[in-house]
């Protein structure tokens, strides 16, 4: 019997560590590299705690030097797909039936040791499977994750204790269910820390989850999976099924019980699972709820009021940290004219002190985009504005994939403000500036407005306050996160709640109670007391 009444869960941010030389942590972490590149993982698919070897495998590789396998990942069929709704659905019985209490302790046992005896091992796996710098790992897949166990958890009681009111002779009380059947959780390359939040935010409210992590970073994925492992997940309760995108939805987007889809992907793929859910909807047996955080052509508009280098810093680190491989990453940027020459002087000249390279080097900057594919889509949209006379490459434009997938930092200028790559998402480090007249203010906002579909981020740097009045009215659509004086990108959990609309997403904020809703279904009993 658990008759206690818990009001709230403290939730403070990760604290960032700094991994300087010799230090512990910088030790730890170097150890750690060395042990994943010089061992090999062969990764099951597991369903119901059972692992299972299909024979049929994907390849575990290092972008910054493809040369290099650290492991293998079997794929799983549409039988094990099958298998693996069963099983969630017979793990729902008892999970659901769990206090919420003993379900939030699993998670925060896992942040524990996560940010504890894990942390080396969660770092060194993203480092190396999604080229990541030790800064950009830390801030995601130590910190990040952690603070999305944490907040999650200590969002439950704020949720749980919202109750209606009650007048005289009545009791009525609100019941917070999880949803009816299970959830589908598909998950991106670019952050650990999403690749656990998908599948263990319905968790955490008590639903039962069948995963599919992306192709390319199966590795760490199951590095998550072993953690939840570790802090007490029962068997079933989240499913590891790594394969083919298509063959698995096709399963689960077809299955009666689907109740819920959490996805970051692309817009693309959001669409045709959107479709299929509306081609099955006469199948299902509750409408299922529909959560995704997709694409995005983020933005940043400098007025001439602006502080000039705070503006250059901006532009360089949101468009290039983690080789712009961020649904946030700065990708069109609108500079007034007059400030132009001091703009254009300090990113060119930070920009060539960008490294790019292995990403265990210690003053690396950028490592390699993620596969030979994004490579060849990067490399498409390089090289149509070097042969088009509406733009100029000034920086970069090199790109190179004899060792690793590697393309240097580069900066397009653009007198054509719908030109190509001021429109399309690019996913990749390419940056596009578009100049205009100082009295065209205003009208650059309704540009910068209708550009694009997408409403993911944005920025304004300016200090003139009517300036910055405007861009908030006038672009209060066209970015879900928008950023005042700061580059569109970094939002910390429980600090800036994540999600966009249009285009870039359902807009549910991840990093919230808004995302955690989403996975709970109310029921209301009304008790008469006076009969």
């Amino acid at each position: 019997m658990n008759n206690s009444v818990i009001n709230k869960i403290n939730f403070v941010n990760e604290p960032v560590l700094k991994y300087d030389i010799g230090s512990p942590e910088r030790i730890e972490l170097e150890k750690e590299l060395k042990a994943m590149k010089t061992s090999f993982v062969d990764i099951p698919v597991i369903i119901g705690g059972k692992e299972i070897r299909t024979g049929n495998k994907g390849a575990c590789i290092l972008p910054h030097n493809k040369s290099v396998v650290i492991g293998e990942f079997h794929k799983a069929s549409k039988k094990e797909v099958g298998m693996a709704v069963e099983e969630a659905l017979k793990a729902k019985k008892g999970w659901e039936k769990m206090d919420w209490q003993s379900r939030a302790a699993i998670f925060l046992r896992a942040a524990e040791l996560l940010s504890g005896p894990w942390r080396a091992k969660f770092n060194a796996a993203t480092m190396l499977i999604q080229s990541k710098t030790y800064k950009q790992a830390e801030i995601d897949s130590a910190c990040e994750l952690a603070d999305f166990f944490r907040y999650n958890a200590s969002c439950l009681p704020q949720i749980y204790a919202e109750q209606p009111i009650s007048p005289d002779k009545v009791w009525n009380k609100m019941e917070y269910r999880p949803l009816e059947g299970f959830v589908y959780a598909v998950t991106p390359f670019n952050f650990t820390a999403i690749a656990g939040n998908l599948p263990c935010a319905p968790a955490m409210t008590g639903n039962v989850v069948v995963w599919k992590p992306a192709s390319v970073a199966v590795y760490t994925a199951y590095i998550i999976y072993q953690l939840l492992k570790e802090a007490g997940l029962p068997d079933g309760v989240i499913n590891f099924v790594p394969g083919n995108a298509d063959e698995i939805s096709d399963v689960v987007l077809k299955n009666e019980h689907l109740s819920g889809i959490h996805f970051t992907g692309s817009t693309k793929v959001f669409h045709n699972m959107w479709t299929a859910v509306g081609n099955n909807i006469s199948n299902y047996r509750s409408f299922p709820r529909i959560v995704g955080e997709t694409g995005g052509k983020d933005f940043i508009v400098v007025h001439n009021s602006a502080n000039i280098h705070s503006a250059s810093r901006g532009i360089i680190d949101g468009a290039f940290e983690y080789q712009g491989q961020k649904c946030s990453a700065a990708s069109r940027v609108y500079v007034a004219k007059s400030i132009w020459p001091s703009i254009k002087e300090i990113i060119i000249e930070k920009a060539a002190d960008i490294k790019v390279g292995d990403v265990e080097e210690i003053d690396t900057f950028m490592g390699a985009v993620i596969d030979q594919k994004s490579f060849n889509n990067i490399k498409s949209y390089i090289d149509y504005a070097k042969n088009s006379d509406e733009a100029e490459i000034l920086f970069g434009g090199s790109y190179d994939d004899s060792k690793g997938y590697f393309v240097d930092p580069t900066i397009i200028l653009t007198k054509n403000p719908h030109f190509k790559t001021m429109k399309e998402e690019i996913f990749g480090p390419v940056l596009t500036i578009y100049v205009y007249d100082d009295d065209k203010f205003e009208e650059t906002l309704d540009l910068v407005d209708r550009t694009t579909n997408y409403g993911l981020t944005g920025a304004i740097f300016a200090k003139d306050r009517y300036a910055i009045n405007a861009a908030e009215e006038k672009l209060i659509n066209a970015a879900g996160n928008f950023y005042i004086n700061d580059r569109p990108t970094g939002a910390v959990v429980g600090q800036q709640p994540f999600g966009g609309a249009r285009q870039s997403g359902t807009n549910d904020k991840a990093g919230s109670k808004i995302n955690l809703m989403r996975w709970i279904s109310p029921r209301v009993v009304k008790e008469t007391l006076g009969n």
